[in-house]
């Protein structure tokens, strides 16, 4: 991604009062601005995406004012690392989304104007969600649940092909693994591997070709569930350490609450209230009256991966919670659906886990 260069900077006189920072971040440069406390811009300029850069970004805004606020855009990305040093070094950073496309017609689009954008949606109250710390245990867990959920992925694929070879192969092969389950039907793959490069001197053959295949698919197939398992007992002891509290609740295991904690983050006092955990979650209901008409809708934002945690837990306790279950006997009398239902536990589950996620321990106990 290119970065558009500011336009040169005018002298102006040192302010002495607080300013706003506002940067919008991109791969290799970040664009920053300072604004005062009555949106003035006060300058503008382009700092690398390095350790260094990001030293000499606060202390040029450090030189303009008093710096305890800044806005950043992408600080789950680009920003990420930028976000971290300035909480590090004590100021407040907020997430900012992207500009008001009505905006950016009216006044065009450029990085240093991003990031002017950016300090002033601080100024205003608009950037209200501050940015995740991303340095303690929830941010080991995000790194492994990364690439625990590449090699799912790609284990799915690999199984899929697999058996898409077998449909096409030869008759005989075909019948050798028919009935077999998962587990035998892939050691026996394996095997086939071994079996075909001990043949390779002799001439190639489709059917050659075929058991070949089936055999790296089923070593890769081997490999790529033992990293799994690897990595959900990693993630495991992280939860049994660091938020042993979550374990206790009906419907939550450790993949669940390893989803709940990335959500929450490492700076979980950045969340006021359980009403904003919901909201994050996606399961706070939106306003949507008019009139004499009262309605709420679903809402359709917030973290799905969160959202899909809270469904999993309601879902379950529907199954063997019997405090559940009654509830659920009650609201089908009031008349409400089952989608109702799941709704408004999801909500309920959200008010119970939001005092168990901010009760994150950062060491392990003593």
């Amino acid at each position: 991604m290119t970065v558009t260069s500011p336009a040169p900077r005018t002298r102006r006189r040192r302010p002495t009062g607080e300013v706003v920072l506002g940067v919008d971040s991109h791969r290799d440069a970040h664009v920053a601005a300072v604004v005062s406390l009555v949106g003035a811009v006060i300058g503008t300029e382009v700092f690398p995406a390095t350790a260094v850069g990001y030293r000499e970004l606060l202390e040029w805004a450090r030189g303009l004012g008093a710096v305890r606020w800044a806005g950043v855009e992408g600080t789950g990305s680009f920003g990420a690392a930028l976000s971290r040093y300035l909480l590090a070094q004590g100021v407040e950073v907020f997430d900012v989304n992207r500009p008001d496309r009505t905006d950016r017609r009216r006044r065009g689009k450029s990085d240093p104007l991003d990031a002017q954008n950016a300090a002033r949606a601080v100024l205003s109250g608009r950037a209200r969600a501050q940015a995740k710390s991303g340095d303690g245990p929830v941010q080991i867990a995000r790194m492994y649940k990364v690439a625990k959920d590449s090699a799912v992925k790609a284990r799915t694929q690999a199984i899929n092909q697999l058996k898409a070879v077998l449909v096409s192969a030869d008759p005989n092969l075909r019948e050798e693994l028919a009935g077999l389950n998962n587990a035998e039907l892939f050691r026996t793959c394996t095997r086939l591997a071994d079996d075909s490069k001990n043949d390779e001197d002799g001439e190639e053959t489709v059917l050659h070709a075929t058991r070949m295949t089936l055999g790296l698919l089923a070593q890769r197939i081997g490999q790529l569930t033992e990293q799994i398992q690897d990595l959900e007992r990693r993630l495991a002891r992280l939860v049994e350490r660091h938020a042993p509290q979550l374990l206790t609740v009906v419907g939550i295991g450790p993949d669940t609450a390893v989803t709940l904690l990335i959500t929450v983050g490492d700076n979980p006092e950045r969340l006021g209230s359980e009403a904003s955990f919901a909201a994050l979650c996606g399961v706070s209901p939106v306003e949507r009256s008019s009139g004499s008409r009262q309605y709420r809708r679903l809402n359709r934002g917030g973290d799905r991966q969160a959202n899909a945690a809270l469904q999993r837990i309601v879902l379950t306790r529907l199954r063997f919670d019997a405090r559940t279950q009654e509830y659920c006997e009650r609201r089908v009398k009031e008349g409400k659906t089952r989608r109702e239902i799941v709704r408004c536990l999801k909500r309920y589950v959200a008010r119970e886990v939001f005092p168990l996620v901010r009760a994150v321990q950062s060491w392990p106990p003593s």
